[in-house]
This record gives structure tokens, sequence and C-alpha cells, in this order.
């Protein structure tokens, strides 16, 4: 079958998949019931009908943009139109827009109770029926309009010709505006809204122009500086240790040339498999005022007690441990990506091993870096659980935002304000970082034959490596060993005799007159946590993926814009995408606080950009001939993907597929105002003992997790696999 057919069979399928979505799928979300209940209802009631019965039966004929986009569509695939690629175009792109543009302007336009703005009742009359928000029906015939969208577009030219790579785009962009520049900007635009509701530029300015914000007293004999300045410089120096620490760590387990790599990954990886607060609870039983390093300093020297952890240093430290795994698990990749025969060729020219790493290795890593700097600097600028824990007197804009939201003062406009502020400094980082990756080229891995043995890293850069990342793994091994421990005492600090009670309480099991009964307090926080995160992180790691090939292979207008969206998300705070979220999608046309569906959204486009980053830095490795090889052995583009793309990527699938499922089991403030009493997750189920003072409960849960997600690292590394690229393995010392 010629490439021609098979893309003329594929949109038929999609244009019927949006017909019988219109036709038998119910077309507003339904809170109450699933879709299986729902289906034998779609010939009934308003609530549950589908587009179909909405407009012939309930009075809703705005619905009909739909199927006529789609009608439009199918008449540009099954004619004799389609012949001509220009003429089919026009059909495809015009069908297209109209079903969308019309179903996305009644949308907005028709809330629940009729208009949902003033001036169109005063203009066209009361509305006999509202409307809900979209579900199943209204999902698959937008999908499939966007596709025939993208199909359109390639037609006329765009994206080469490609339809798959134009389809692609667009749905990624519609993803984009609608799970993260629709609210985002929903939420944001309020800072510069006066409290009359008065538009204005000054009202943006009197909130963020203010001593508190921007103040530089620090530097002149004052206490503090403004919260801009100390989040900027937490964040800097939070991403430059974590990207010397994930380097540092991925090349000893990567070229030491030792038994310690699996050790080592597995002590790099732990501090990402535990919620953030664990970290800031156990660096607080160590250097807290009542801590032990305090109460040693006390009894060795009569140092009394202070509070000098709690701070900028505690936030850094308690960042440093929370964001080095991301570090190293993007190096690791960059790492194993560089070719060995490139080292060998230095070699071959008398260049010292230590040349070799200097001008040969450590320029390769470049891509790899600079993707760990951004990635740490945006995510400490968001960071919010260890600000809130450890700061002190020290503010950052992050907890400023929260405490806008839900503080005693609630000033939103003030939240959206400060919100600016993070997203200019991530703007600023995102540019520089594309001036530093400009204009050089990383490729290593080339499919070209490759026999060559990874270089044993220099006895100096190995012994640096011993030194710096040896102390730092050996210290994090202390501070989870607390935190382990914690769970099995009656009462930390007070009485250490060990129990299993705190375990017995969120993890009961009995026998009951109907069989087992899942007995404990945890159990339902549990299994919700495990079932969202197993939803969102395939969906995050795989749309992540794809965005980064995207950008990394393919050139189309608005290339900037696009990839800026796909990292907004890091550079705002988890609290206000909650709450960007809730503001969203709490009326139609898309209605969905209080759901699942809800929170595994935030979960995918919370954790998207680490899946976009970890795959830019390992596309920055593979040559394009690869690609192009493929394509001239006449293989579609997704055969490309998936044969020849895809298993040079697992280094970076793994990446997404870990960061994902675990950031999802861990996430606090993202989530903080989305859960529910159905849809409890493990971490507010924790921070509800930790507020009642129940924290032998809140320990035991929390290496419950620990124990879960380290298995589950195991299982996403053995599923995926490891990348082969036709290299012999470094020799082992014993």
């Amino acid at each position: 079958m010629n490439a021609a057919l098979r893309t003329q069979r594929a949109l038929t399928l999609w244009a019927l998949l949006g017909l019988l979505s219109f036709g038998l799928l119910p077309w507003y979300f339904l809170q109450q019931s699933t879709l299986v209940q729902a289906l034998p209802l779609v010939w009934g009631s308003p609530e549950t009908a589908s587009a179909l019965i909405q407009t012939l039966h309930h009075g809703r004929p705005w619905l009909w943009f739909g199927f006529a986009g789609l009608m439009v569509c199918l008449v540009g695939i099954i004619t004799p139109v389609a012949q001509h690629p220009k003429r089919q175009g026009f059909f495809l792109v015009g069908g297209a827009l109209l079903g969308l543009l019309g179903l996305a302007v009644s949308g907005f336009a028709i809330g629940a109770v009729g208009w949902a703005f003033e001036f169109l009742e005063q203009w066209a009359g009361p509305l006999a029926q509202g409307q809900y928000g979209m579900g199943w029906g209204a999902a698959g015939v937008l999908l499939s309009l966007t596709i025939m969208l993208g199909a359109g577009l390639a037609r006329w030219g765009y994206c080469r010709g490609d339809v798959f790579i134009a389809s692609a785009v667009v749905v990624s962009v519609v993803l984009l505006i609608l799970f993260v520049v629709y609210p985002v900007s929903r939420s944001l635009v309020s800072g510069f809204y006066s409290e009359a509701g008065d538009l204005s530029l000054s009202a943006l300015w009197s909130r963020i122009g203010t001593p508190r914000i921007w103040s530089l007293s620090c530097f002149s004999g004052g206490k503090h500086c403004g919260v801009a300045w100390n989040t900027l410089g937490l964040a800097l120096a939070t991403a430059a240790g974590t990207t010397v620490l994930g380097t540092l760590i991925a090349l000893w387990a990567e070229r030491s040339g030792t038994r310690l790599g699996k050790p080592l990954n597995a002590l790099a990886l732990m501090p990402i498999i535990t919620p953030p607060f664990v970290v800031g609870l156990g660096l607080i039983l160590l250097f807290g005022r009542s801590g032990l390093v305090n109460q040693a300093l006390e009894w060795a020297f009569g140092i009394p007690p202070t509070r000098w952890f709690y701070g900028a240093f505690g936030i850094w430290l308690a960042q440093m441990f929370a964001f080095t795994p991301i570090a190293f698990m993007i190096m690791r990749g960059v790492v194993q990506g560089v070719s060995p025969s490139l080292e060998e060729a230095s070699q071959t020219l008398r260049a010292t091993r230590m040349q070799t790493f200097w001008h040969i290795t450590l320029p390769l890593l470049k891509p790899g870096l600079a993707n760990a700097f951004l990635v740490g600097f945006i995510e400490s600028m968001a960071d919010f659980g260890n600000p809130i824990i450890l700061g002190g007197q020290f503010s950052v804009l992050s907890t400023e935002i929260f405490f806008a939201i839900v503080g005693a003062a609630i000033d939103p406009g003030m939240a959206a304000a400060l919100s600016l502020v993070l997203t200019t400094f991530a703007l600023a980082v995102f540019v520089i970082q594309r001036q530093v990756l400009s204009g050089a080229q990383f490729t290593t891995v080339s499919g070209k034959g490759d026999a060559g043995i990874p270089l044993h890293l220099p006895p100096a850069v190995l012994n640096v490596c011993r030194g710096i990342a040896g102390p730092w793994l050996a210290f994090t091994l202390v501070v989870y060993v607390f935190a382990f421990a914690g769970g099995f005492v009656q009462t930390w600090g007070r009485d250490y005799t060990f129990t299993l009670n705190h375990f017995k309480t969120a993890f009961d099991v009995q026998w009951g007159e109907f069989g087992w009964v899942w007995a404990g307090t945890a159990w339902n926080s549990l299994f919700n946590t495990l079932s969202l995160s197993a939803m969102a992180a395939p969906v995050c790691a795989g749309l992540g993926l794809l965005m980064a090939w995207l950008l990394a292979r393919t050139e189309f207008k608005g290339k900037n814009a696009f990839e800026f969206a796909a990292l907004l998300t890091f550079a705002i705070p988890g609290t206000v995408l909650g709450v960007s979220y809730i503001l969203a999608f709490n009326v139609p046309p898309v209605e969905l606080t209080g759901t699942g569906l809800v929170i595994v959204l935030c979960f995918i486009f919370r954790n998207l950009p680490v899946g976009v980053r970890a795959g830019t830095a390992a596309f920055k490795q593979l040559d394009r001939s690869l690609d192009e090889a493929s394509v001239m052995l006449r293989a579609s583009t997704l055969t490309t993907i998936r044969e020849v793309i895809l298993p040079l990527l697992k280094p970076a699938l793994v990446a997404a597929l870990i960061y994902s499922f675990v950031r999802s089991m861990t996430t606090v403030s993202a989530v903080i105002f989305l859960v529910t009493a159905k849809y409890e997750l493990a971490t507010t189920y924790i921070i509800g003992r930790v507020g009642n003072g129940d924290y032998g409960v809140a320990l035991a849960y929390c290496t419950v997790l620990m124990v879960l997600m380290g298995f589950m690292t195991v299982v996403i590394q053995r599923w995926v696999g490891q990348r082969e690229l036709g290299r012999r393995e470094m020799k082992v010392s014993t």
C-alpha cells in the first residue's frame, strides 16, 4: 500500500470517528456516571444525549457546527477532489475551522443557564437552553477536526507535506493552548485589573513595584533583599549546584569503570521518590533547633541551639536534595550518548585522557548541562514545599503567591502579578539557554559502526567525583535513614520503642464477613494516587518526547512560542497552576472541577517540561541521517519514530516516565486545591496527619511510598530497557 492510499484511509477513519462520536457518545461531561453507564442513555435525557439528539430534540442547534465541519472534511476525502492536494486541503482546512471555531465560540458564549455574556443576551435575546461542560462526544469530534486541520495544512505544503508531522504540531498546539496557555493566562491576566475591575498597567505596577519585591537593602546593611532577588539568587544557586552534582554522579556511575553504577543510580534517585516535605522534615531532625547536630554541638562545645538552619541555606540544601536527581537523569542519558570513537580519535592523536575529557567529552555534554540547569532553575523558582517549611524569615515569590491566595488578606491580583515576575525570569533563562546552544553541533549517535569502548574518567576527575558526589550521596542516605526509621518508633524524640502500629493504622487488612477488607485509613488515598499517576505518566512521557521531536526535527512558524508554552508550567508555582485550573475548568465549555480527570491533566502538564527537555537533549546527539535513511527506505514518519528514534531515546524515555510517575505520586502544591474527599491523594493524607501531629503514621506512609516508588522505578527501567548503540561495554575493574 502506497503512502497516499494509507493516508487517505487514515483520514477516512478519523472522519468516521468524529461522526460516530457526534451521533453515539454523550456530548456533555458526566460527573456522576461513567461512559459505560451513560451509553444506553444517549437517546434519552438532555444530560446524557449525544450531539445528534441534542440538536434534534433538546434545543441546542449550535452543535450542528461540529457535524457540518466533519461533513465538509469527509467530502474532501472521498470525492475526486482528493486527487488534487490544494483542493483537498481547502476542504479539510475549511471544514475543520468551521467545526472548531463554531464549537469553541458557542462553548464560551453559552453557559449553564444561557448566554455567558450580558451583551449577547441583550443582542440576541434569552436562550431556552444552556449547556454544560464538554464530554466524550465533544472530545472525539474536536480531536477528529484537529487531525483534519493538520492534514489540510499538510496538503497546502506545510511541514513538507507530511500529514503526521502537521497533525502532531496542530494537536500539540491545541493541547498546550487548552491546558496550559488558557488557564494560566486566565489566572495571570487578573494582575492587570484594579480592585474596581478596570484593566490598567498602573494596577500591575502598584502590586509589583514595591521595595518588598525589588529592594537591594541586603547589600547596604539591611537584613533582607526583595523577594524577587531572593528567588532569583536561590534559583541560580540551586541550578548550578544540582547541575554540577548531577553531572558528577552521572560521570561516576557511567565512566568510573567499577561495579558502583547500580548502587550510585539507586542512591542518586532516592530523593525523587519521596514527597518533598519529607526531605525538609528529615533535615529539621538533623539541623533544626532541637536537631541532633545542634544537640551534639551543645553537648560537645557548649554552643546554644539556634535557628541558623532556617532561611536561604536550609531552602537551598533541601532543593539540592529534591532536584539533583532530575539533573542526574538528564545527564546520565547524555553521558551514555557520547561516542567513544571521538574520544579514541583524540587519544590516537596523542592527547592525554584529561585533554580528551576537557576538549571532547565535556563539550559534548553541553546540551545536557544547559537543559539540566534550566530545569533546576525553573524547579527552584516554582518550589513551594521547601520554602514554606524551611524559609523562616527568608521569603520567595512562591510563598508570597501562596499567602496572597489563601492568607488572611486574599489578593488574587497580587498572586497573578507575582506569577508574572516568575514567568519573566523563566523566559530570560530560556532565551539565554537558546543562545548558548545555538549554532553548535553535538551529534554523537550517527548509526554508523562504533566499536569503541567508553573512556575511563581521568584519575583527577574521578577523584573530584568521589570527593564531592560521594559525601553527598552518603549524606542523602543518612537523611533517608532517619525518615525511614521515624515510622517504626512510638514517638520520635521522646519514645524510641519499636512498633508497627503506625503501619497498622494506615494499611491494616482484615478478614470480614464478605472477604478481605482494606481497613487502613490510607488505602483509599494510595489507590487513587497509584491509578491517577499511572494514567498520567505514559501520556506525559509520550507527549513530552513527541514535542521534543517536533522541536528538534521539524521547522514550523511559532516554534519558539511553542517551546516556551511547553515549558510554561515549570515557571508557574504549583499552587497558581492549581488555582488556574479551578478558574478555567469550573465552568463550561470545559467543566472538570471535582473529578479525577482534572488531577490527571494537572499531573500531565505540570510534569511535561521534563520530558521535553530530556528529549531535546537526547535529540541533540542523534544524527539526522538516521531519520533521512529511514525515509529514503520509504518508511513513514510514524514508522521511523517507532523503529529508529524511540529505541535510541530510551534514556530520555526512562527519565520522563520515572519523573512524571514519581512527581505525580509526591506532588503537593499543584493539586492541593483540586483534591476532593472522593479523590484524596497520598500527599494530602500525609499533610493532614502532620497537621494533626500524627507524625508516626505520616512517616510510615512515606516509607511505603519510598518502597513502592523504588520498585516502580526498577520496573520502568526494566520495561523500557537500555539503549543499544552497537558499542562495546566499558571494562569493569575488580
